[in-house]
C-alpha cells in the first residue's frame, strides 16, 4: 500500500524523467572509459552528496532563490535564459514560461550530475558548454547598470549560492547527511566545478561560503523575481515548497526577504513533511542509474594512469569564443 509521500514521489518521479532526463541527459558518458574516475571518484564526497538526486534538485532551488537577490543575476536570468516568456524580457514584471522553467532545471541537474558521475571528457564538455554560455552573457540592468557572467565577483557569488543550496539540503534531507568535516570536504572537492566554470578566489568550507555570501549583502536586494516567490498568497504546494526554500537560507538573507522562524516544534514538524515528499521520491526512483553506471565504471579499480580523480583541465582565456546560436547548436 503507498503512503500519500510514496504516491506524490512516484509522481514526481515520472515527471522527472519525463521533463528532465530524457531531454538533458543526453550525450553523457557514465558507463564508460573503464577505470575513469572523472572529477570525483569513488568515495568522494560529491559522489555521496549528488546521489540523492531528489536532495539535489531540491538544493538549486535553494541556490536560485538565494542567487537571484543580486540584481545583475536576476537580469541575466531574464534576458538570456528560457525561464521567462519572450514577450516579456524587457518587462520589470516578467511571466515565468513552465517550458523554459524544466529547460533552466534541466539543464541545471545535468551539469551537477554529469559532472560529479560523468567519465572526463563528459565533464569537460559540459563545463565547455557552461563556460560558453557564459562568455555571451552581457548586458544592461534596466536601471542602467552593466552585467558580466565572466565578472569574477558574479562568478564566486554564484558558486557559493550553489554550493551551499545543495550542501545545506543534504544536511536537511539525505538520511545519512554528511556534517561537520565530512560536509566540509563536500565544500573542498566541490570547489573543482567552480574552477571549471572560471571561478577564483572561491570559497572551500561552509564557513567560508557563509563569510563570501554575507559580504555580498551590500549589494543586494529583493527582486522582482524573489518577491513573487515569497510570501502569502501562494498556491498550497508552492507555498510549502517555498517555505522549505526560505529555511535553508542564512539568517541575514532570511532577514532581507522578512522571513521568520517558526517555533521549533512547527519547525521540526514542517521540515519533517518535506522530509517524507523528498525521500518518498527518492524511494519511488531507485538508485540514481547514473550513479550505478560510474560506480560500475571503477569497478575493476582506476586506470593506474590516472589519480582517483582528474583535475578540470580549463585555463582561463583558452575557449573559442563563439555565438549563442553556434553555442546552441554545437551542445544540443
Amino acid at each position: 500500500m503507498f503512503l500519500p509521500h510514496q504516491i506524490v514521489g512516484d509522481q514526481l518521479n515520472k515527471q522527472f524523467d519525463a521533463n528532465v532526463r530524457t531531454n538533458f541527459f543526453r550525450g553523457m558518458d557514465f558507463a564508460g572509459p573503464v577505470g575513469d574516475p572523472g572529477w570525483f571518484g569513488p568515495g568522494s564526497a560529491v559522489w555521496h552528496v549528488h546521489s540523492h538526486m531528489p536532495a539535489l534538485v531540491f538544493g538549486l532551488q535553494c541556490a536560485a532563490f538565494l542567487e537571484r537577490l543580486d540584481p545583475s543575476i536576476y537580469w541575466m536570468g531574464v534576458h538570456h535564459s528560457r525561464l521567462v516568456k519572450p514577450e516579456t524580457k524587457n518587462n520589470p514584471m516578467p511571466e515565468i514560461d513552465p517550458q523554459g522553467f524544466w529547460a533552466r532545471l534541466g539543464h541545471s541537474v545535468a551539469f551537477f550530475t554529469g559532472t560529479a558521475y560523468g567519465s572526463t571528457p563528459t565533464a569537460e564538455r559540459l563545463a565547455l558548454a557552461v563556460r560558453s554560455m557564459h562568455h555571451t552573457i552581457k548586458g544592461t540592468r534596466p536601471d542602467g547598470a552593466r552585467y558580466d557572467a565572466d565578472d569574477p565577483e558574479w562568478l564566486r557569488w554564484n558558486y557559493a549560492t550553489v554550493v551551499w543550496g545543495i550542501a545545506t539540503a543534504h544536511e536537511l534531507y539525505h538520511p545519512q547527511p554528511l556534517r561537520g568535516k565530512k560536509l566540509d570536504r563536500y565544500y573542498g572537492e566541490f570547489v573543482r566545478v567552480g574552477h571549471a566554470l572560471g571561478g577564483t578566489d572561491l570559497p572551500a568550507t561552509k564557513q567560508d561560503t557563509l563569510d563570501c555570501l554575507k559580504s555580498y549583502l551590500p549589494r543586494l536586494a529583493v527582486t522582482y523575481g524573489a518577491a513573487m516567490a515569497t510570501g502569502p498568497g501562494l498556491p498550497i504546494p508552492l507555498a510549502a515548497l517555498n517555505w522549505a526554500v526560505r529555511d535553508t537560507m542564512p539568517s541575514w538573507a532570511k532577514g532581507l526577504i522578512q522571513h521568520r522562524d517558526p517555533n521549533i516544534v512547527e519547525r521540526t514538524a514542517r521540515r519533517a513533511t518535506v522530509w517524507s515528499v523528498i525521500n518518498g521520491w527518492h524511494a519511488a526512483a531507485g538508485p540514481l542509474p547514473e550513479f550505478a553506471e560510474a560506480t560500475a565504471r571503477v569497478a575493476d579499480g582506476i586506470d593506474p594512469d590516472l589519480a582517483p580523480h582528474t583535475v578540470p583541465a580549463y585555463q582561463p582565456g583558452s575557449d573559442p569564443v563563439r555565438t549563442r546560436t553556434e553555442l546552441e547548436d554545437a551542445f544540443a
